[in-house]
């Protein structure tokens, strides 16, 4: 299987002031990910709001992701459930529809013992697509150990991590204990501010919430960490820091798609439980964006980037 490299975005979905989806706002965000030369896009994650949709939506937004972006770029599907059953199903609808990989979120609620992870990802792996595990204690409860990552990525299909435990040290060590012997495993972070130092440590690249509105920035900060040149990568990550504590101001997603609606992209309304950005945060969130020069400032123009 090829390696996982560069920036990917989570997608959000895109919802009308009723909380029906937006699928041609879906579309022109595909397209928009496409031109601004996006390494990958992964729909139905954590940002995408796949918790409130029902699976006819996601048939049609899988539909739309694969139709725009198969062929030009890898497609990572979410397919997690704290089912193992419904995890095996995803992951097979996944499989079905195309996609390069999916990716498989650590059972939450449910908080298995190790032994009962390893063996739901063993599942979800006979299904025979690759597959990037999701490490994301804050919203499962489990985090999942460098040894027992260690012996799921000994498991078939197996092509990576998307770490978002916020422990630089666990990175590290999945660094120094997994992919030193696997070459091919990806070390993907799931934070955009670790984005820069996990690439330094020998990571691979970042599943990115900012690049739903920054793609062209994220992409040139991750592409020139990847490529060694950390003068710019630094300048680059510092640039974007403010825009980065932004994003998650509250729950993502609900800061990034109130940045899009500021910024004229499709993003609408969320469905409940969350809800619209609080009204305190609204100046916060845009001050942070003008600082990281995705907006403009009054009577400026906003920074290419490029």
């Amino acid at each position: 299987m090829a390696q996982l490299r560069g920036a990917f975005t989570a997608l959000i979905t895109p919802m009308n002031s009723n909380e029906s989806i937006d699928f041609e706002g879906f579309r022109k965000l595909v397209r928009f990910q496409l031109e601004s030369g996006i390494s990958g896009l992964v729909p139905l994650g954590t940002t995408g709001e796949t918790p409130t949709l029902d699976e006819s939506e996601e048939e049609r937004l899988i539909d739309i992701a694969m139709t725009e972006a198969k062929g030009k770029v890898p497609v990572i599907l979410g397919a997690g459930s704290n089912c193992t059953r419904d995890a095996v199903k995803y992951v097979k609808r996944a499989k079905d529809k195309g996609a390069d990989y999916a990716l498989v979120v650590t059972p939450y609620y449910n908080k298995p013992t190790d032994e009962g992870i390893y063996r739901h990802f063993a599942e979800c792996a006979k299904v025979g697509i690759p597959i990037i595990v999701y490490n994301i204690v804050g919203r499962t409860g489990k985090n999942i150990s460098t040894p027992l990552l260690a012996r799921i990525a000994e498991l078939p299909n197996i092509a990576g991590v998307k770490e978002s435990s916020g422990d630089i040290g666990q990175m590290m060590d999945v660094i120094q204990t997994i992919k030193r012997k696997k070459p091919d495993f990806s070390v993907l972070s799931g934070d955009d501010a670790y984005a820069l130092p996990l690439a330094a440590m020998g990571g691979d690249g970042v599943i990115s919430v900012l690049s739903n509105i920054a793609p062209r920035q994220v992409t040139a900060l991750v592409t020139a960490a990847l490529s060694g040149d950390f003068e710019k990568a630094r300048e680059l990550h510092y640039k974007l820091l403010p825009a980065f504590k932004a994003a998650f101001i509250e729950t993502n997603p609900v800061p990034i798609k109130a940045a899009m609606n500021m910024f004229g992209l499709p993003a609408g309304s969320l469905r409940l439980p969350l809800c619209k950005l609080m009204e305190e945060n609204e100046g916060k969130l845009k001050a942070a964006f003008i600082e990281a020069g995705i907006f403009a400032a009054p009577g400026k123009d906003a920074d290419t980037f490029c």
